[in-house]
């Protein structure tokens, strides 16, 4: 018996593979850069870099948690921590012969992991004549439904921050004004953290009635108010952007949900947010060989049948914990 890189076959030496080309009538275990070498699809992976999902999910997604490119799969990163960027002193002069006040920005160390996630459509041969435009198909639908899991993990970690949330119902009752609801939450929520939030979520229902609520003052004011566009009534409100969330999943065979409810959330995100800004959610994303976030792989399994795989390294991680709200709308 003899053995070999931690790898014991009994009257058998199994060397590495080095990544050279295969002998014939030797034995070879199957690793993970084996795989890829062997499996990766560049002209998918190429095609991914400019596909774009009709319904636009990476939006949604990129919105809620600034996605962030890891250093490792296996990394370490600042937690915000808030109150040491308010805090204030007065004895911030110095003395003759005597050194400034010495400050000190400790933060919270936290080591995250980002997750191996990917899906295969397997392709029958027979079904799909023209190969190429198949394996391009397979690789948006799987692309599609990968982003749509992102976000729901994202919606989810949101609502995990804000907690139960606000009851509010705009109607067309008489004195409602959506807006002011929103602007008295944003104000709170920047009492709470110091950082006002940027960003307001609207759910999908939630505007309709909020539009709603508006015309049904019967003003010049609330007929204007109604008829905002998201980029109007974030100028208005102070926020670097309002989105309006449409996406759904399929929840039972006949029935599809809202992926975010009938809510108003408000948090803060940074665009291009790095390891240590006070973004709410982050999505850390290990990129992939060659510098993208996604790769493809195709593999023959048999005469006929052929599997498409994309795979990715992703986590959406709560950084800081504090200035979110959440309103839910009746």
């Amino acid at each position: 018996m003899k053995t070999l890189d931690k790898f014991t076959v009994p009257g058998a030496s199994l060397p590495r593979d080095n990544g050279g080309s295969l002998v014939p009538g030797e034995i070879y275990l199957a690793n993970e850069s084996r795989f890829a070498e062997t499996y990766y699809s560049e002209p998918l992976t190429t095609y991914l870099v400019g596909w774009r999902d009709p319904n636009n999910i990476q939006a949604t997604l990129d919105f809620i948690a600034p996605p962030v490119d890891a250093p490792g799969r296996l990394f370490e990163f600042k937690k915000y921590k808030n109150a040491e960027e308010f805090y204030s002193e007065v004895d911030d002069t110095r003395a003759i012969d005597a050194d400034f006040k010495r400050i000190e920005y400790r933060g919270e160390d936290a080591q995250a992991k980002t997750i191996n996630k990917g899906l295969t459509i397997r392709l029958d041969l027979d079904q799909y004549p023209d190969l190429d435009r198949a394996q391009q198909l397979a690789t948006a639908r799987i692309m599609r439904r990968l982003l749509r899991n992102e976000l729901r993990r994202a919606v989810g970690a949101l609502t995990a921050l804000t907690g139960a949330g606000t009851a509010l119902t705009w109607d067309t009752s008489v004195g409602k004004d959506p807006d002011q609801d929103v602007l008295t939450a944003l104000i709170s929520a920047t009492d709470n953290s110091g950082i006002r939030p940027n960003r307001v979520l609207y759910g999908e229902v939630a505007w309709n009635k909020r539009g709603l609520a508006h015309r049904a003052q019967n003003t010049a004011g609330g007929f204007a108010s109604a008829m905002q566009a998201p980029d109007q009534l974030a100028a208005f409100l102070g926020l670097d952007g309002v989105k309006i969330s449409k996406e759904r999943y399929q929840q039972t065979v006949s029935s599809k949900v809202k992926v975010v409810p009938d809510s108003v959330v408000g948090f803060y995100g940074e665009e291009g947010a790095g390891l240590e800004d006070p973004s709410n959610l982050k999505r850390f994303i290990t990129p992939a060989e060659g510098g993208g976030r996604f790769r493809v792989y195709v593999q023959q399994v048999s005469a006929k049948l052929v599997d498409v795989t994309v795979e990715l390294y992703s986590n959406i991680v709560a950084v800081a914990t504090v200035g979110t709200f959440r309103l839910n709308i009746n």
